[in-house]
């Protein structure tokens, strides 16, 4: 069977800016603050009337654009923000691209989206079903959250990042690795968006749902971030061990930018130092299933991931659900 091997890399950020002075401005909170329990400086976020589409568009013609052209037999899209509920965004980003009836579909796994997307996307090249599938992982997650809820406003930004995958053999660079996935709905209400699904509407009217608040994001951090370690620590070593690597071998750990805190917590539980650390959650904040695909494509552009580096990915999320992998990076632009 053929491995999926990555030929092409984009990310795209909107050019709005949030800087933790504007947050200051209007919310009972600090620099010192924000930056003391997040590690977040800025985040990018999506206009008015913007959506998630447009800036999975745009990593993924960059991506495409990278891996040299050609087009792509199968578009997935790893997002927790879908324009609507119906349709599904994919195909309406495939017609944008370019695409034309390609096969396309949302994949809805929160922040780990992005791990489960590259583990579908694998399996089709696997099995022949595609040759080439471009993954973009794309969240305006800023659409979510309270604007005057302190505890969650500061941590997220919008993004896409994406990766153009083809048919390979398992021995190239940039071929992944077999990812250790996860998932505990006994907590699923740590991570919630409480309106707006069947279980809301089947209530009564939509004109009748009482709390508007209850259709932004909710999280119980103190146990989240109790399960993110242990979910991201474990996962890891077992898609190390997977790969026929120890934790000395990675070069670099690309763990989903969820706090600077939790990051710190998992990179502590895996002996990995912080020279081989990849980090861009001062710059982009928590972009969920953008996190991942953008952090590789920002870390390969200002050079800090490099073509022959061991990497181990590793993302948690709402669900719960979780996952880890290991690859090679490829020498590519990117896009």
């Amino acid at each position: 069977m053929k491995s999926a091997v990555i030929a092409g890399a984009g990310v795209h950020l909107p050019p709005k800016l949030v800087t933790n002075e504007d947050l200051c401005a209007r919310l009972d909170t600090s620099d010192e603050w924000i930056r003391t329990r997040t590690g977040m400086a800025v985040r990018h976020v999506v206009e008015p009337g913007g959506a998630t589409s447009d800036l999975a568009v745009e990593a993924g013609r960059r991506a495409l654009e990278s891996a040299g052209g050609g087009g792509a037999d199968m578009v997935v899209l790893a997002t927790t923000t879908p324009d609507h509920q119906v349709p599904p965004t994919a195909p309406d980003i495939t017609h944008r691209l370019g695409l034309g009836t390609t096969p396309s579909f949302d994949l809805s796994a929160a922040c780990a989206g992005f791990l489960y997307g590259l583990t579908t996307a694998s399996g089709l090249i696997a099995t022949g079903a595609a040759s080439r599938v471009l993954l973009i992982g794309a969240d305006a997650f800023t659409t979510m959250v309270d604007p005057d809820d302190r505890a969650t406003v500061v941590l997220f930004g919008d993004a896409a990042g994406a990766l153009l995958l083809r048919a390979g053999d398992a021995d190239e660079p940039g071929s992944i690795g077999r990812a250790v996935l996860g998932s505990d709905g006994s907590h699923a209400d740590l991570i919630k968006v409480p309106a707006g699904g069947s279980r809301s509407r089947s209530a009564g009217p939509v004109t009748e749902l009482a709390d508007p608040a209850q259709t932004y994001f909710k999280m119980n951090g103190r146990d989240t971030f109790r399960h993110a370690v242990r979910r991201m620590s474990e996962s890891s070593r077992a898609a190390v061990s997977a790969a026929g690597w120890t934790l000395d071998d990675v070069d670099r750990l690309c763990a989903h930018q969820a706090n600077a805190r939790i990051l710190a917590a998992v990179a502590d539980e895996l002996g990995i130092t912080e020279d081989r650390q990849l980090s861009n959650v001062a710059e982009v904040g928590n972009t969920a299933a953008a996190s991942l695909p953008t952090l590789l494509a920002m870390s390969a552009a200002n050079g800090t991931l490099k073509a022959g580096h061991r990497v181990l990915l590793t993302a948690f999320g709402g669900g719960l659900s979780w996952g880890s992998a290991t690859l090679t990076w490829p020498d590519i632009e990117i896009g």
